[in-house]
């Protein structure tokens, strides 16, 4: 079998389990919902309690998800000399990267991530007395406008998603539907495409290890195999999310929990 880079290597108590949790309770929300009164009741309990749900009916168009899933698994099959043309670096954190750390320990995954407009100025750094910008610019690869193409108008429509469930949790906190609108004017909206290789060592690593999303919103699809898993907060035990055909996993982010003053929960994944 080899030897595992030591840099992949999981702590003890944060190794993947073999033991499997059936859980039935983790809310997946039809958002076609004729009744807009329970819809938004719906996702504001469901935020509450899990800061998590899964939406189904959502009005991204099966067709662009599923092309997604065939340029990106194109994309990934193409060689590492191919791929790290477009690798991101210190100045342009857009496109191929496969060296990404978690808590300090790699993570067993490959990413190429793209912004939903094609460029955006961000601050040079942390410091808050830097006022220099530098501009991040997606890449493509040059021989396929089709992956370009597919990647964008996904982009677009998930954007559209995200916004209407930033007005339906502004809704069930009893604020009006805009709410938060005013917080995201020229804010950045990223686009990850993610590959976990199978791994030879799996009770050592993990394709991406305990963490929870600093955004507002995180839209997640997941392909049919599945892998991830959240912490309850009841009893700190992680729960498989079992894949459900054509739906979306959506992950309140800490900048919205922050704006609400911790009313929702706060989800370690």
């Amino acid at each position: 079998m080899g030897d595992i880079d030591p840099a992949f290597i999981q702590s003890t108590e944060h190794r993947p389990k073999a033991k499997v949790v059936e859980v039935c309770e983790i809310p997946v929300i039809d958002l076609s919902e004729g009744r807009k009164e329970l819809l938004i009741s719906q996702i504001g309990k469901a935020c509450e309690e899990w800061g998590f749900f899964q939406v189904i009916n959502h009005g991204v168009p099966f067709e662009i998800s599923r092309e997604v899933e065939i340029e990106a698994k194109k994309f990934f099959e193409m060689s590492l000399e191919e791929k790290k043309k477009l690798k991101r670096d210190e100045f342009n954190a857009m496109g191929y990267h496969d060296g990404e750390h978690t808590k300090n320990v790699r993570d067993w995954k490959e990413v190429f991530d793209y912004l939903v407009e094609n460029t955006a100025e961000v601050p040079s750094s942390h410091e808050p007395n830097d006022m220099d910008l530098r501009i991040l610019t997606n890449q493509w690869p040059q021989n396929s406008p089709r992956f370009r193409e597919t990647l964008q108008e996904y982009a677009r429509e998930v954007e559209k998603l995200a916004y209407k469930l930033l007005e339906l949790i502004s809704l069930s906190l009893g604020l009006d539907a805009e709410k938060f609108h005013g917080c995201f004017m020229n804010q950045l909206s990223m686009v990850r495409l993610n590959y976990y290789p199978t791994c030879p060592f799996p009770d050592l690593a993990l394709g991406v290890g305990r963490h929870k999303d600093s955004s507002a919103l995180t839209v997640l699809a997941q392909d049919d195999v599945g892998g991830l898993q959240v912490k309850r907060k009841s009893d700190g035990e992680w729960i498989p999310v079992k894949p459900t055909p054509n739906a979306f996993i959506i992950n309140v982010g800490d900048i919205v929990q922050d704006n609400v003053g911790g009313t929702f929960a706060g989800l370690e994944q």
